[in-house]
């Protein structure tokens, strides 16, 4: 069944967020990922994330190839780099957020669906009734 829901939908982050879906359990950075990106300011903002802002303003002009691999060599604790563990990009998240304020995520654009369909409707027979307030 999960394999039919449309992945970035308002559907799947809704469930994601209702079942305290933590995709680090499901999902890991592998060279595929890492061939799919192409934006470099999302990239940046990757590195600043695992690696830390420091390195990442170090290496703002290396290439792609440069970051990808600083990146990669944190989440497998190589070349002496710290290892970190259990990283997901925001945008695979519950709730899902973006790198860039640009927009283009269906994932980020169905959070705003899904949060107002988690927030619990008031129950008309516990609410206080305006004059029992004032009794």
């Amino acid at each position: 069944m999960g394999e039919t829901l449309a992945s970035g939908s308002a559907v799947v982050a809704t469930l994601g967020m209702h079942l305290d879906v933590d995709m680090a359990d499901w999902w890991e950075a592998d060279t595929v990922f890492f061939d799919l990106i192409r934006d470099r300011g999302v990239l940046l903002r990757i590195v600043a994330e695992v690696a830390g802002e420091t390195v990442a303003a170090a290496n703002a002009a290396e290439k792609t190839n440069v970051l990808k691999r600083i990146v990669r060599d944190h989440l497998d604790g190589a070349e002496g780099r710290r290892k970190v563990e259990r990283w997901v990009p925001r945008w695979l998240g519950f709730p899902a957020s973006a790198y860039t304020d640009r927009g283009g995520n269906d994932a980020v654009g169905a959070r705003d669906p899904a949060e107002s369909a988690q927030a619990p409707e008031p129950d008309p027979d516990t609410a206080a009734a305006p004059l029992q307030q004032a009794a």
